[in-house]
Formats: C-alpha cells, sequence, structure tokens
C-alpha cells in the first residue's frame, strides 16, 4: 500500500545578513520551519524547485567609536525569497491503525484480592 503523496507548495521567507550570502542562508534556513508549519502529515523530503527574489535591499550606516573615532561603514543585507518545493509526505490520513487494547504496564496484581478458581 503506498501511503506517500508528492505536493508542490510556494513559500514566502524573509532573510537579514552582514553579507548578502548569509542573507540568502538565513531565509533558505526558515523553508523547514514554514512547511512543518502548515502540515500535520509526515515530511519525508523537501525539495527546492526554484527560487524567486521579491526584494532585496543594502542598507548602509557609518558607525563611529564614541560618537568622533574610528569612522567604518557597516551593511546589511535583506532579502525576500518565494521558494517553490517539492514535498514527499506521508499521508496519515490514509494509514489504517488497528485498535488494541491492553492492560495498564504500572498496574499491581495484588494476589489475595484476585479470585482463582
Amino acid at each position: 500500500m503506498n501511503t506517500t503523496e508528492k505536493k508542490q507548495q510556494i513559500i514566502t521567507v524573509n532573510g537579514r545578513g552582514e553579507t548578502k550570502a548569509a542573507a540568502f542562508s538565513d531565509a533558505l534556513n526558515q523553508v523547514q520551519k514554514q512547511v512543518l508549519k502548515g502540515t500535520s502529515d509526515v515530511i519525508l523530503r523537501i525539495e527546492p524547485k526554484s527560487v524567486t527574489v521579491l526584494s532585496a535591499e543594502e542598507q548602509k550606516y557609518t558607525e563611529r567609536f564614541l560618537f568622533f573615532f574610528f569612522p567604518r561603514e557597516r551593511v546589511n543585507y535583506s532579502v525576500k525569497l518565494d521558494v517553490e518545493v517539492e514535498l514527499l509526505m506521508i499521508d496519515m490520513a490514509s494509514v489504517p491503525f488497528e485498535s488494541v487494547v491492553q492492560a495498564a504496564p504500572d498496574a499491581v496484581n495484588v494476589p489475595f484480592l484476585s479470585k482463582k478458581v
């Protein structure tokens, strides 16, 4: 019985970093969190198919020590991405579970109270 299912989904993620690579890495690290938040099925594989850049910003500012000394340029990058992913998952609704009634494992058998015939 095959219970796996393929599904495609588009996820929007944001990322920030001090370098361009760090901003993209931060955004792509959030893909798994977004996918798991949206489903209760068991995910076997998350495979990115395409990445579309919605916005990319570079923020520059001058940083100074004690307001006057050692000025330096600082740069922060932020990106917003649309990531199309293909999910391979186990459809939990199609898995038949059978119910088995079992005695509690913490039960204590008291020999003088139990009836032996």
